[in-house]
């Protein structure tokens, strides 16, 4: 280990040599922060700028200071004019976060501008906070992608800067609401402290009484602390300079006129109104140092204006302590602000759940960004998927993968399409149209680069360089080869490190064919006509008249491959008859239908004779037009504002147009309106029911915004309460009006009960009923009791329960007014034919017990992130390809998911080895699990391993946070117990390891 540390050293050397001046003498960091006065108030200056990776304008025009008719922002010019700035006088700071627009910036300069930047990085004068690719949205992002985006960001520092360009304070000033996995990622990555300018209009007012505006997040039930404890402090004014000093080109405050000879002469005017603001702030924060935000979006163009007035705020307000002031002002960045805060040595507040849902008035909940650009958002996570796998093939293939025989590819465009989408305006859905379709066309360009390296990685593999198709259309039954090729293979690339089984629906035109899998084995398959719903969404993309269903498996880390053949002359799949033409049911599952309505009825687990009543249906909240009594607030891009609580039905019954039921699979279709209509699907080997959902275009003719739910109402005693995931990850405990935090005065009985969903949530028996059960054993439970109902999702969205024992999601929005939050446009997609965006998705059901829960819906929301891709190739495969592969030796362990594997140079690759399951979830899974590295790939030899923190961007036995004394009198851990042989890695619930791996 030591060996490889060595050279990986010497590679990270040798990579910023050329950029970096010789005789080097970092003082950067904490050991860079000016002096304090510990008898005054320090106040500390942080000049920053906030640049939004996407929002108005696209990146490229943010970048270049294009169309500056929508807005004015060009930020190659600030690092410019920052930089000359910073340069004549020692004493200046700035703060610098967006990487995606530091690396653009970078690559543009000359050796001369690098070296002189360098000095200003380790001299602790050029800062970087945050570090990652974008500023994350919290609500709608996986924590997978966020990991990455991070890392991406953080290495390309790394590799520049060396130890002075690593950050150590998280900075997310401006997402709208905030997430504890998000805390949890950030503590795991190393970093001291966490700083943020939204919260909850009621939150704020009660923590400025109470001095709690700063405190320690324990961001995760499970990992011991202070693994994820994370000191967090809410900034005072946003990310926005106290009013009245303002000193950009875009503002209007006054600049120091400082000569006594002008009539405008104004520094006591100025200084007074500054110590006001001063003293005002420090009476909701507990120490003698406050922190003012020196900026705002897209400031410091012209970086002269901001440092010229803050020099004389410096000198003038400085100048009164020899008259008996007690305010000292000074450059400073969070970092510094952050180390006196923990110098103070006090005991702080102790914070466990979360920032969500984020209101900025009584009727102002930023809640319908969770659902805002519903194609984009599941876009965004089929992109995540396709990135992983072309991460994982680069290592898989070796260099064969990114030149073969289709030509160069590249996985480096993908992951940085994939970096900027993770932006707090992008995946959130909260940008300008124009930019959104730029988003997907960086995700459509990415998966081009890399569609070339895994098809040359797949064809090193299998031997076979035949022509790779892959198929972007699959849901909505589109797919060239295969509708019109008599014979074709289908490769099936798993991700994940454990067997899959995958439906797979392939268009087609004929009405019978034969499929044999790897091995040669005939496999059931069924041929299935086209829904209309489906013909109707593709309109002229496709002409197939029928699917292809069938079941595919998948080795872990590997394919399979399958051989289809058209069969002439023989009769299509013919359905069979149920017992009750209303309802379906397999071995694990029964699900029944109202006869009288066409919708669902209930829902029974078949292995454990649970039943439960379960209604679902279609509805929308009519979106305020910000004209009733209450606000003039209307729903736009962030806000979800219902004119009331009223619902709207789309329809009180559903038109059943088909019940096909077959070996494989059992369909009902159902049309709830010429808009709305789903599929209800029962495979024949799975315990979840899936419900495939298509809504739009939203029709608005009649004038009026429509947010868009599907409901589910079950007889499941939930009193209030429900649970949600966070990005993905641990899940939270939610409950109708009410705050963990303070008391809440609900105003907005619909919004402001919205939480977002990433990959799941649940209902069940509420605590109390559970705690009857216990305390009174001889009390016989209801069924609902012992059921929890699950919900798996295909992308982020909005949920919550507002009636007992009933699930909403929101699926769609569609609205005519801005909702004043910046955007400026109405949240209206015109979808490709122009008459408004369609949105199909899928949701996944399961009924079980509390206990038995975890064990299914882990497995299964990682299926649902971390899909298979398909690719097909024309005709017969070559006698000599090889049909099958796994890059892993064996299966992981059911708790342990392959979170990461990616090339990292040429001889090392980058893994993360995930728990997935928390602490006390699961009686079987919630346990420490142990993995052999050297025992874990096929194909790869490892010579050895080294341990990164979670960013990758230090060595985990270097990585030293600051302590803080908590409410919880948490005392620190002793250190980590080493693992039993460097090979041998352990594990404890909600643990990530990472480890750059040597390898041949």
């Amino acid at each position: 280990m030591g060996l490889l540390r060595c050279c990986l050293l010497l590679l990270l050397y040798l990579s910023c040599v050329f950029c970096l001046p010789t005789g080097r003498n970092s003082i950067c960091g904490y050991k860079s922060c000016p002096a304090t006065i510990a008898s005054m108030l320090n106040v500390h200056l942080v000049p920053h700028t906030h640049d939004d990776v996407g929002w108005l304008k696209t990146v490229d025009q943010y970048f270049y200071g294009g169309r500056n008719n929508i807005q004015h922002a060009g930020v190659q010019y600030i690092l410019d004019s920052v930089i000359d700035q910073l340069q004549k006088d020692p004493a200046r700071r700035f703060i610098y976060v967006e990487t995606a627009f530091f690396y653009r910036w970078w690559k543009q300069q000359s050796q001369s501008t690098r070296r002189i930047v360098t000095q200003l990085v380790d001299e602790g004068r050029l800062e970087f906070i945050n570090g990652g690719w974008c500023m994350s949205d919290e609500a709608t992002t996986h924590y997978s992608a966020v990991i990455d985006q991070m890392t991406l960001g953080l290495r390309f520092l790394n590799d520049t800067f060396g130890e002075c360009g690593r950050p150590r304070v998280a900075w997310h000033i401006d997402p709208f609401g905030h997430a504890r996995e998000h805390a949890s990622i950030f503590a795991q990555m190393g970093y001291d402290g966490f700083f943020f300018g939204r919260l909850d209009y009621q939150d704020k007012s009660r923590r400025m009484k109470t001095k709690e505006m700063e405190m320690l997040w324990r961001a995760s039930e499970s990992l011991k602390p202070p693994l994820a404890d994370l000191f967090t402090g809410v900034l005072p004014n946003g990310y926005n300079p106290p009013e009245g000093f303002c000193w950009d080109q875009s503002c209007d405050d006054a600049p120091f006129q400082d000569d006594p000879d002008l009539e405008d002469y104004n520094v006591n005017e100025i200084v007074h109104k500054f110590l006001n603001a001063s003293h005002k702030q420090a009476a909701f924060y507990k120490t003698n140092h406050i922190i003012m935000t020196m900026g705002s979006d897209f400031q410091y163009e012209n970086a002269n204006l901001w440092y010229k007035n803050m020099d004389k705020l410096i000198k003038y307000v400085n100048a009164l302590q020899a008259k008996g002031s007690k305010v000292n002002v000074l450059y400073s960045t969070p970092s510094c602000y952050l180390q006196e805060l923990n110098q103070a040595n006090l005991t702080w507040p102790l914070k466990t759940d979360d920032f969500f849902p984020y209101a900025d008035d009584a009727h102002d909940f930023w809640t319908g960004y969770f659902t805002s650009r519903p194609a984009l958002k599941y876009y965004e996570r089929l992109s995540n998927s396709r990135l992983q796998t072309c991460n994982q093939l680069e290592v898989l293939g070796g260099s064969k993968s990114t030149s073969g025989p289709f030509g160069e590819g590249d996985s480096d465009t993908m992951r940085r399409a994939m970096g900027v989408a993770q932006h707090h305006d992008a995946v959130s859905g909260t940008e300008k149209q124009h930019v959104a379709n730029d988003y997907a066309r960086r995700l459509a360009t990415g998966w081009a680069h890399c569609e070339v390296l895994v098809s040359n990685s797949l064809a090193y593999l299998s031997g076979s360089a035949a022509p790779r198709v892959f198929c972007e259309n699959l849901n909505i039954s589109v797919c060239p080869l295969t509708e019109g090729s008599h014979k074709f293979s289908m490769n099936v690339y798993n991700p994940l490190g454990r067997t899959v089984r995958w439906p797979v629906r392939l268009p087609v035109n004929g009405s019978a064919y034969n499929v044999t899998d790897a091995n040669g084995k005939a496999v059931d398959c069924e041929v299935i006509a086209v829904s209309t719903s489906t013909q109707e969404v593709r309109r002229n993309r496709g002409y197939a008249k029928n699917e292809l269903v069938f079941q595919a498996q998948a080795p872990p880390l590997g394919y399979s491959t399958y051989i289809i053949s058209r069969v002439q002359g023989q009769p299509p799949s013919s359905s069979f008859k149920t017992k009750s033409p209303y309802v379906i049911q397999n071995k694990f599952l029964k699900v029944r239908f109202d006869p009288n309505t066409g919708l669902l009825s209930s829902l029974t687990n078949l292995e454990t004779q649970q039943t439960i009543r379960l209604t679902q249906n279609f509805y929308w909240y009519n979106a305020s037009a910000g004209n009733n009594k209450e606000s003039r607030q209307p729903s736009g891009a962030y806000i979800f504002r219902p004119n009331s609580s009223d619902l709207f039905i789309i329809s009180k019954t559903a038109g059943i147009e088909m019940i096909s039921v077959y070996n494989t699979v059992q369909e009902v279709t159902q049309r709830f309106s010429p808009w709305v209509s789903q599929v209800v699907r029962l495979y024949d080997d799975r315990k979840e029911l899936e419900l495939e959902w298509t809504v739009g275009p939203v029709p608005v003719a009649d004038g009026l915004g429509k947010e868009v739910i599907t409901r589910f109402d079950t007889d499941i005693k939930s009193t209030g309460y429900f649970y949600t995931d966070s990005n993905g990850r641990e899940v939270l405990e939610r409950r109708k009006d009410y705050r963990p935090t303070w008391d809440l005065k609900q105003t907005e009985p619909v919004a402001g009960n919205y939480y977002p969903i990433n990959s799941r949530a649940y209902i069940k028996a509420s605590s109390s009923q559970l705690l009857f059960i216990y305390l009174y054993p001889k009390f016989e439970a209801k069924q609902d009791e012992k059921c929890q109902l699950t919900f798996v999702t295909d992308r982020s969205q909005g949920a919550s329960s507002i009636d007992n024992g009933s699930m909403e999601i929101m699926l769609h929005r569609r609205l005519l007014y801005d909702d004043f939050r910046g955007v400026g446009e109405p949240l209206s997609e015109p979808g490709e034919f122009y008459q408004g965006l369609v949105a199909r998705g899928r949701l996944l059901l399961m009924l079980t017990s509390p206990d038995e829960a975890a064990d299914v819906h882990r497995p299964l929301a990682q299926g649902m992130v971390l899909q298979p891709l398909l690719s097909f190739q024309d005709g017969s495969p070559a006698a000599s390809m090889k049909l099958q592969f796994s890059g892993l030796q064996a299966a992981l362990p059911p708790a342990v998911h392959l979170l990461t594997l990616s090339q990292w140079d040429k001889e090392t690759v980058l893994i993360r080895l995930e728990h997935q399951y928390q602490a006390k979830e699961s009686k079987t899974h919630s346990q420490p699990v142990t993995v052999n590295l050297r025992k874990l790939f096929s194909t790869l030899e490892v010579l050895g391993a080294s341990e990164m923190s979670l960013g990758a961007n230090q060595w985990k036995e270097d990585m030293n946070r600051l302590n803080w004394k908590n409410e919880a009198n948490s005392k620190p851990l002793p250190p980590r117990a080493r693992d039993s042989s460097p090979w041998e890695v352990t594990l404890n619930p909600m643990e990530i390891r990472t480890f750059l791996l040597r390898v041949r």
